[in-house]
């Protein structure tokens, strides 16, 4: 198996120490070397699951998994992982927690750090689930909040290195709305070196902090990060093209100006003619067809978006099982 770093035994061992215990709630809490470790050991856990061989490293460990918002990959995905580690999950409605009715984030973490082994949270809040994860003494993982989206990147940046064998000197492209997906996206490929290009309608770019530091790693790791509000320019010669819904849970009362400030950043066959003819198309999905893509692309021969939903399961299976 083709390795993602060349680390030597007592490195990866020295990152293993380092991570038992971490919260994930962002990637920038990460350096390039333990995203690396964390997309090396995704391949690793695939390939044991595939063989047969995957080990039972989370007998006897529970994972509580809050949901504010409604999840079918998230959920399944953590769900099964815990399954195939040996663990167990359980499945808390934030509405049906004494959380929904008024106890403390503060009394929350406290409580159930004293009955389970992990957290994972999809939170509206990016805010509370720092609140959450300071108070709680268990690792706390963010499965999405209005400002990140780390573990969607990490199965990202899986299906990137499947199909391409490396992220050095590849180039992703981001086209769409600079929310939480985004955010995580820029940050992840910019830790494993690949340049990157952000392409969004004024006034919807990623956050001004994560861009700022997303060209410092970048540049760090001998790559390139550049932002523009002109699709056609940004997917030049691109290995990956990526995008999101054009309106996220919570901003449906956006949705007719979005439509609008949006519509030249449709990915169809006249905008991806200008990537690569290997290019790979990507969204964390759900899709909207015919709106931020067309059915020809998200159902072509270029699309991944099915291999790359199947890659959280892999994914946060390194994440659960380097944390927990």
């Amino acid at each position: 198996m083709v390795k993602v770093t060349s680390m030597k035994n007592d490195k990866v061992n020295e990152l293993a120490d380092k991570l038992q215990g971490r919260d994930m709630l962002t990637l920038l809490d990460y350096t390039s070397e333990e995203v690396r470790y964390l997309i090396e050991k995704a391949v690793k856990m695939k390939q044991e699951k595939k063989e047969g061989n995957q080990k039972p490293s989370l007998a006897g460990k529970t994972l509580g998994m809050i949901f504010e918002k409604n999840s079918t990959r998230t959920r399944v995905s953590f769900d099964v992982g815990m399954v195939h580690l040996g663990g167990h999950a359980i499945y808390m409605n934030a509405r049906d927690l004494q959380l929904g009715r008024g106890e403390s984030i503060h009394d929350t973490a406290k409580v159930l750090s004293e009955m389970v082994d992990g957290i994972m949270i999809r939170a509206n809040s990016h805010d509370n689930v720092v609140e959450l994860a300071k108070h709680a003494t268990v690792p706390v993982i963010n499965g999405l909040t209005d400002q990140y989206h780390p573990c969607q990147a990490l199965a990202d940046l899986l299906t990137i290195y499947e199909e391409k064998g490396s992220f050095t000197g590849k180039k992703l492209v981001y086209v769409g709305d600079g929310n939480n997906v985004a955010n995580s996206l820029v940050i992840a490929a910019a830790h494993v070196g690949m340049d990157v290009v952000v392409a969004t309608p004024k006034g919807y770019e990623c956050a001004t902090d994560v861009v700022e530091k997303s060209k410092a790693l970048a540049k760090a790791n001998g790559s390139l990060f550049e932002t523009t509000n002109d699709p056609v320019k940004a997917v030049k010669d691109a290995d990956a093209i990526y995008t999101d819904v054009w309106t996220s849970m919570g901003q449906e009362k956006e949705i007719a100006q979005r439509l609008t400030d949006f519509k030249e950043f449709q990915i169809n066959d006249e905008l991806v003619c200008h990537a690569k003819d290997d290019y790979l198309f990507l969204h964390c999905l759900p899709a909207i067809r015919e709106e931020e893509v067309a059915a020809s692309v998200i159902d072509g021969p270029n699309s991944y978006v099915f291999q790359q939903a199947g890659n959280r399961l892999h994914a946060q299976k390194a994440v659960l099982d380097a944390l927990l």
